[in-house]
């Protein structure tokens, strides 16, 4: 009975620390994660990657003032993307087609100066 409190007492403690990170998807239908206080949504096609720069209401925000680099992980190869701000994105090319599975991590340093990372999964 002791056993049963015990690792049903570190099941429920340990719920809320679990759930404090909830991947979910973005309005583009690609990964999100929150960086430097902003949602970034990341989308790939072909060669092109697509970072989608939201508010807390999942909003476009202007990506103005933004500076951003992605490292792209595929097997064996790495490639390092600038990425280039535009409306609200922010957007680099690969050298070839961005495979599915591959790791991609974003840096980003916003507007007003905060900055961040996040990996995400294609």
């Amino acid at each position: 009975m002791k056993k049963i409190l015990l690792v049903a007492s570190a099941l429920l403690f340990s719920t809320p620390a679990l759930a404090q990170h909830v991947h979910q998807k973005g309005p583009n239908g690609g990964p999100m994660e929150d960086v430097a206080g902003v949602h970034v949504e990341m989308t790939a096609s072909g060669k092109t990657l697509t970072f989608h720069v939201l508010d807390e209401s999942n909003k476009a925000l202007s990506t103005a003032g933004y500076s951003a680099s992605a490292l792209l992980a595929a097997g064996g190869e790495r490639e390092t993307l600038p990425l280039t701000a535009s409306g609200h994105t922010l957007k680099g090319e690969a050298k070839a087609d961005i495979p599915k599975g591959a790791s991609v991590s974003i840096t980003l340093k916003t507007a007003e100066g905060k900055s961040g990372q996040a990996k995400f999964r294609q």
